[in-house]
């Protein structure tokens, strides 16, 4: 409709010609601002509402952000950043009054569940984002500068609702230099392991293992690693989808009582039980524990107390047997720190422009520069020497080739996800058997499943998964 017959339409209708005239003008406003330097339609002049997980990567990344690619290209945006942790406790109430911060880095311990804040329609769609140009890069869109199939499950209902940024690997860490003085070789099967933590344990004063006490999750990352490669994506596949024997699943079984065995053999540092997180990987680093599981940002989180001479190392989890369906080389790994947009929040296409600019190559860099760690990002670390922390994670990947997984049961499920850490920490300090965690892990499996009220997903194994043994 041109202005002529829009301006004889609104007069017909009694609407003045001066409202006609302002909305032509902000509609054409909106156009000039919506094109290739602002494809998202950004305000330039709206405060944007930041909060960022502090935790093993800081948050000097996103400060980054903030200062020198917002800041520079929206400089009359004032931009409120915070910077912490346990986030659902901190911003619950702004998200149930409708007062959600713009964009959030929600990860680590106490965060929201993303798929609960999917389900209540407190997410934003991203799709507009994924279609934009990548920030910095001419003729490719943002999907197309990420590693293809790493936001995979971020995804719901076929739209983008969350991006992860992180490439992270689940192993075990160890001293390198430790193990040169001992003579010690990385275990390949879990009956190999608990010999060592024998050996650990006879002949050293050092413990054979700790873990992040507190925080349970990071033992329950170990076992779906055991239960991976004994069991391949059939096994995983049956937790992830809900089965009625999910969690009865021999190779289930084995892999709790394996992990039990480092309790009942008296393999966990004493105190473990009640340490943080921090903690438990400040003991391990001055030598009081040889094994410790974590993810790749284990590094960077303990960057500023890492003993000279520490040669940090990281290896898959050993294979539960030398029947298992995968090889010891299988790895859980995934892309990793969820970064939202709240459907709510004042400011959602700043938001998603704050996505753009971190996601970019400039931004990732910087990250990577910054923690050591690698991102989803193609080219982003081209030329860059990560340490031999992070050169112990690219090797553990490229091994793994097409043999890598990440659970969801708990991503997907609240309450699946606090019973497996109860009772896993119930498992690691004696407290309960592993016949009581099997069967409270499918009764509450089943109790989901059956309830209609919660939303389920399914997945299946991805087309490039390896044959058994390959």
């Amino acid at each position: 409709m041109t202005r002529r017959q829009l301006g004889r339409r609104a007069a017909a209708l009694g609407i003045p010609a001066s409202l006609v005239t302002v909305t032509l003008l902000r509609n054409a406003q909106s156009v000039a601002a919506q094109g290739d330097e602002n494809p998202l339609g950004v305000d330039p002049e709206a405060p944007l509402d930041v909060v960022i997980f502090k935790g093993g990567y800081g948050d000097d990344f996103a400060i980054n952000v903030k200062d020198n690619l917002y800041g520079e290209l929206y400089p009359d945006a004032e931009v409120a950043y915070i910077g912490t942790q346990r986030l659902q406790e901190q911003f619950q109430a702004r998200v149930v009054d409708g007062n959600p911060p713009d964009i959030m880095l929600n990860a680590g311990a106490g965060n929201f569940n993303t798929t609960s804040l999917y389900n209540e329609g407190q997410l934003a769609s991203l799709d507009d984002l994924m279609a934009a140009p990548a920030y910095g890069q001419e003729g490719v869109t943002f999907a197309e500068s990420l590693l293809p199939g790493s936001q995979q499950e971020g995804v719901f209902d076929g739209s983008q609702y969350v991006l992860k940024h992180v490439v992270n690997l689940s192993g075990i860490w160890y001293n390198q230099a430790l193990f040169d003085e001992h003579g010690w070789e990385y275990p390949q099967t879990w009956d190999d392991m608990l010999a060592m933590c024998e050996t650990i344990a006879t002949e050293t004063d050092i413990a054979p293992w700790t873990y992040q006490g507190l925080y349970p999750y990071y033992m329950v990352t170990v076992f779906d690693q055991l239960v991976f490669k004994a069991g391949g994506y059939e096994a995983m596949l049956k937790l992830d989808n809900l089965a009625e024997d999910a969690w009865t699943q021999p190779v289930v079984r084995a892999a709790l009582e394996g992990l039990a065995a480092l309790y009942d053999n008296g393999y966990i540092m004493e105190g473990t039980p009640a340490l943080s997180h921090t903690e438990s990987q400040s003991f391990w680093l001055e030598g009081d524990a040889v094994f410790i599981p974590c993810g790749s940002w284990l590094e960077n989180e303990m960057r500023d107390v890492i003993p000279e001479g520490f040669q940090m190392v990281v290896r898959p989890t050993p294979s539960l047997t030398t029947d298992d369906v995968l090889p010891m080389s299988a790895v859980i790994s995934s892309a990793t720190a969820d970064y939202i947009v709240f459907e709510n929040g004042a400011n959602v296409q700043g938001g998603k422009e704050y996505l753009r600019l971190l996601f970019s190559q400039e931004g990732s860099r910087v990250f990577s520069e910054l923690t050591g760690a690698a991102t989803v990002v193609q080219g982003s670390t081209d030329g860059l020497d990560l340490g031999s922390a992070y050169a112990s994670v690219r090797e553990s990947l490229d091994a793994a080739g097409p043999n890598t997984w990440a659970a969801n049961y708990g991503a997907w499920y609240a309450d699946i996800h606090e019973e497996a850490q109860v009772t896993m920490g119930g498992i690691m300090t004696g407290e309960i058997s592993v016949d009581e965690m099997i069967e409270r892990m499918q009764s509450m499996t089943d109790q989901v499943r059956e309830d209609d009220s919660i939303p389920k997903y399914t997945r299946e194994a991805p087309a490039t998964a390896a044959t058994p043994s390959a």
